[in-house]
């Protein structure tokens, strides 16, 4: 589990990257694909095509930290790369990391009550 710090982004690469990319490599996909500032210290989701693998890539002010997860079973779900980037919340990354389909699930809380009781 990646503990996100309150204020840091996570960023979600919908295109598929060739995995062989280590540092330097993602913080380029990044800068021109994503046009977002990989020393920003937000953190950056990547996938392959087979989807089993995933990297994540986080500037932590002195240096860039790389994360990967590879399943055994299953893939990753990843969303339509009609868009470039895709913006997660914590939870949804930890349910990405965890394989559960965080698209899918929805809030429970009711509408905002009008009048206090």
């Amino acid at each position: 589990m990646i503990a996100v710090p309150p204020g840091v982004r996570v960023w979600l690469a919908a295109r598929p990257v060739d995995m062989r990319k280590g540092f330097d490599g993602l913080a380029a996909v990044v800068q021109q694909q994503l046009r977002l500032d990989p020393f920003a210290g937000h953190l950056f989701v990547f996938r392959g095509r087979r989807g089993d693998l995933v990297k994540i890539l986080v500037w932590d002010g002195q240096g860039f930290c790389l994360f990967a997860k590879r399943l055994e079973r299953g893939r990753f779900v990843w969303p339509s790369p009609a868009a470039e980037q895709v913006r997660l919340s914590p939870a949804e990354l930890a349910m990405l990391i965890e394989g559960i389909d965080w698209r899918a699930l929805r809030r429970t809380d009711e509408p905002r009550p009008t009048v206090a009781s």
